[in-house]
């Protein structure tokens, strides 16, 4: 990474801070508190030396500075708790805001954009490239505040007893900061690197662990388990190169660091024996101002030692900071909704699309032209093979995917919504059911009142009571990670109930019996066709045997609607859809 590029991302860094601005002001006031106290330990340790050896004062006359010294040891642990303390809260702090920048980002592109990417790679970012950032915050970026304010206060403290011991430390100060430069532009550059090698480790990994079926049915296990012992190993390597430049980056600030303090206590020991007579502004050196400077000198420098074991949490940031400032800059922003029209509350929902043309993100045309007329009540089948664009067209009435054309929902253009109170009409069900909240009752209310007699009603007309018995706290059992405990039918099933518990007014389904068994997959099309009957439906799906009581089918192919019409006129007709229909009773047969 070149230095450009290094100060571009520490610029972000550094903008990112202000969420977290009040905790890291206090982490500072805290840590430069603690300096002050360590100056006033030494002062007062050198007083009471030179009362007791020099001027041979009684013991019982120094209580006073012996009470105040042990105070301020109090003192020190409390600031330096503090500290600590403050610190973390800013690195959380401002840790969430990002992680709340890029929720916000994929939630605005929406799943089409997402799709494509591998899941492990946001996986990487959203966890380990964030978190990595907390200590840059709670202990880096206050330590660089610090590294200046603490050897000044030292400085304004050393000068007016002895400018020699005040201008030895001011000398040496630059020598470290500069060496320590040198070695984290490496440092930096390994980190990256690291970075990229971790979200690639990552997202390959997932995507060979969600496709383990496939790779043994190819006998592709072996060779796929050697592939990633390479990335392993070569992750391996690179963290090694990390810690090894961190190492040196300590290094060189300890051996500038110990040589500045040999310095400073050979000049104090060669002023005792007589041999150097400056610095002491013609007064002599005195034991006080002799044993103030080496009580001082490695403080002097400890704010620099700190920054250096710091060094590698500003490494690690720049590394994790290339790919999140990256996706920030180069992800499309999405586009906010021209205005700001509203729905009628009791009409139900018809849509008239008029030449619309699906547009990816970035403006590319993803299928179209397509016109079509969803009315208030009717139910839609979309068919057509894999890739005819069925997925394209419901993202785009998700408000998922932009358009060009005309799309009205009850007059209303569908780009003039906001998409959150769009999706407040819509009821949609997936092939892949979420159950993202903790208990099977959450799962289907989603945060809505609970009535008891309507859920009772649900849970049987969804097949979900059959299995609830076997729970052990019945709909209030807690939902493990990704249904866990769960089988796919009864999942669906919840996501069905929760689909109909919704007050919407359109049902959007894609696929929703895919991957069931035969069980599941009659109680989902059974609740499905009595919903269905109650509000404007369109379902993408496969299954063509259920389909000759539907209002229409629109059949789909190479990004446009070839036909249109109900089972018995498109059956009855030479076209797709009756090719389709006659491959599948063959199968079938």
């Amino acid at each position: 990474m070149n230095k450009t590029r290094q100060h571009e991302l520490t610029r972000w860094l550094r903008q990112q801070r202000a969420s977290g601005g009040r905790w890291l002001r206090l982490t500072t006031l805290c840590g430069l508190g603690s300096a002050l106290a360590i100056i006033a330990q030494a002062w007062l340790l050198a007083f009471l030396l030179q009362a007791l050896i020099v001027d041979q004062r009684p013991r019982g006359e120094l209580l006073l500075p012996f009470s105040l010294l042990l105070l301020l040891f109090a003192l020190r642990a409390l600031l330096n708790y503090a500290r600590e303390i403050a610190g973390f809260h800013a690195g959380q702090a401002i840790r969430r805001a990002l992680r709340q920048q890029v929720l916000d980002r994929l939630s605005a592109l929406g799943p089409a954009w997402i799709r494509g990417k591998q899941a492990g790679s946001w996986a990487t970012l959203l966890l380990e490239q964030i978190e990595e950032m907390q200590d840059y915050y709670a202990r880096y970026l206050p330590q660089m505040t610090l590294a200046a304010l603490i050897p000044l206060c030292i400085l304004l403290t050393l000068f007016p007893l002895n400018w020699a011991a005040g201008l030895i430390l001011l000398a040496t100060a630059p020598l470290i900061p500069l060496f320590m430069a040198l070695v984290g532009m490496g440092a930096a550059d390994a980190s990256r690197r690291n970075f990229v090698a971790l979200a690639r480790l990552s997202g390959d990994f997932l995507d060979r662990l969600r496709g383990r079926e496939t790779l043994r049915l190819f006998h592709r296990a072996e060779a796929e388990t050697a592939a990633i012992a390479a990335s392993t190993a070569d992750f391996r390597q690179r963290t090694m190169e990390v810690l090894r430049l961190a190492f040196l980056s300590s290094a060189v600030l300890e051996f500038f660091a110990s040589l500045a303090i040999a310095v400073v206590a050979v000049y104090f020991g060669f002023s005792y024996l007589g041999e150097l007579h400056f610095g002491a502004y013609g007064q002599g050196v005195t034991l006080f101002a002799g044993f103030v400077a080496l009580l001082l000198a490695p403080e002097f420098f400890q704010p620099l030692r700190d920054l250096g074991t710091f060094y590698h949490a500003k490494a690690q940031a720049i590394g994790g900071a290339d790919a999140l400032e990256r996706f920030m800059r180069e992800s499309p922003e999405p586009e906010q909704p021209a205005g700001s029209a509203v729905l009628a509350d009791d009409a139900a929902i018809a849509i008239v699309a008029q030449d619309v043309v699906a547009l990816s993100v970035d403006k590319k045309s993803l299928c179209g032209p397509l016109s079509f007329t969803l009315a208030a009540g009717e139910r839609v089948a979309l068919v057509g093979e894999s890739g005819a664009g069925k997925t394209v067209l419901m993202n785009v009435l998700l408000g998922f995917l932009p358009y060009q054309g005309s799309l009205r929902v009850n007059g209303v253009e569908l780009r003039e919504m906001h998409r959150e109170a769009w999706h407040q009409h819509i009821a949609w069900l997936g092939q892949n059911p979420q159950l993202p909240a903790e208990t099977l009752r959450d799962n289907i209310v989603m945060g809505g009142a609970s009535h008891h007699a309507d859920l009772e009603d649900l849970l049987a007309a969804c097949g979900v009571s059959e299995f609830l018995p076997r729970l052990a706290d019945g709909i209030d059992s807690r939902v493990g990670d990704d249904g866990a405990g769960l089988s796919v039918g009864q999942a669906q099933r919840i996501a069905l109930a929760r689909a109909l518990y919704k007050p919407a007014r359109l049902l959007l389904l894609d696929e929703p019996a895919a991957s069931l068994d035969s069980r599941s997959e009659r109680h989902v099309m059974q609740a499905l066709d009595t919903a269905s009957r109650q509000k404007t439906t369109l379902m993408i799906t496969h299954q063509l045997d259920h389909l000759q009581q539907w209002d229409a089918i629109w059949v789909m192919q190479d990004g446009k609607l070839t036909q249109q019409g109900r089972w018995q006129a498109l059956i009855a007709e030479p076209g797709p859809f009756r090719q389709m229909v006659s491959h599948r009773q063959r199968e079938i047969g």
